[in-house]
């Protein structure tokens, strides 16, 4: 199912009009950002989501149809709407075919489903090396790691042949900081930097850029909803001692996937106001 309408005049010179992008994960939080955001630059959007309803489970959004149709009226551009779970390949392919049919070739993806292993119940608690179930441990990495894995897969397959694109994942600051109640997660998380930065070099000889975006705390819907926040760290400007904006972490999509990121691949961009600021 798709919505679509047709680009004012106006917007005709914007800066990736033409361009078709798939998004993962982008019924809420950073995943619809960073579509809205590519919408604005006249990218098409194959909006993802695991499930129909999962904007609406902390308050983002109604259903995944409706907030398809939402971006692509607002930014005038066309639209897709496709459910899939990631971790299953044939479903991976079934994404990523829907949005290339409906829309074109693929010229970027941004890999941003997984966090969350589901947005009733969240990351399991502990998440831990010791005291996580078998069963979570699975969970965690496949709807982090392994997604990205078969996305990435799909998406590369789409694009060596033209020679052209550009694939963002999205990783964790996580990756390079770790956390004792976190270790599964940030285990996952570093997977995605290390299969990002060699998926890059598999495909410089094609012209295909590869990076990801570590973002840190950010205040989606998820994130206001399952912990407190200080109320000192929500305010939006004058102190970098806060909680990131996603609008701050959609922008950086941009960099990599627009004219300036022509040169740039195998890196890792960290979005937290400097709260991490070294390798390991």
């Amino acid at each position: 199912m798709s919505a679509a309408t047709r680009p004012p005049e106006n917007q005709a010179g914007r800066l990736l009009e033409g361009r078709v992008a798939l998004v993962t994960g982008a019924g809420r939080g950073l995943g619809r950002a960073f579509a809205e955001h590519l919408a604005g630059l006249g990218c098409a959007i194959g909006v993802h989501g695991m499930r129909e309803g999962g904007p609406a489970e902390y308050g983002e959004g109604t259903t995944l149809t409706d907030t398809a149709r939402q971006i692509g009226q607002a930014a005038g551009v066309r639209t897709v709407r496709v459910l899939g779970d990631l971790t299953q390949p044939d479903q991976v392919r079934h994404v990523v075919a829907t949005v290339c049919d409906e829309l074109g070739p693929l010229d970027i993806l941004v890999h941003n489903a997984g966090g969350d292993i589901a947005a009733a119940g969240g990351k399991p608690n502990p998440n831990d090396a010791v005291g996580i179930q078998e069963i979570d441990v699975r969970a965690v990495l496949d709807r982090n790691l392994l997604s990205t894995i078969l996305v990435c897969q799909q998406a590369a397959q789409r694009m060596m042949p033209r020679r052209t694109g550009r694939i963002v994942t999205i990783s964790s600051i996580a990756a390079f900081v770790g956390s004792s109640q976190g270790a599964i997660y940030a285990t996952a998380k570093a997977g995605v930097v290390a299969y990002t930065r060699s998926l890059a070099g598999q495909l410089r000889p094609y012209n295909i850029t590869v990076n990801s975006i570590a973002p840190g705390e950010t205040r989606t819907g998820r994130f206001l909803g399952t912990r407190h926040v200080d109320p000192d760290r929500l305010v939006t400007a004058g102190t970098l001692e806060r909680v990131g904006l996603v609008d701050e972490v959609a922008r950086v999509v941009e960099f990599f996937a627009g004219p300036l990121g022509d040169f740039v691949t195998g890196q890792v961009l960290r979005v937290d106001g400097g709260s991490q600021l070294w390798s390991a």
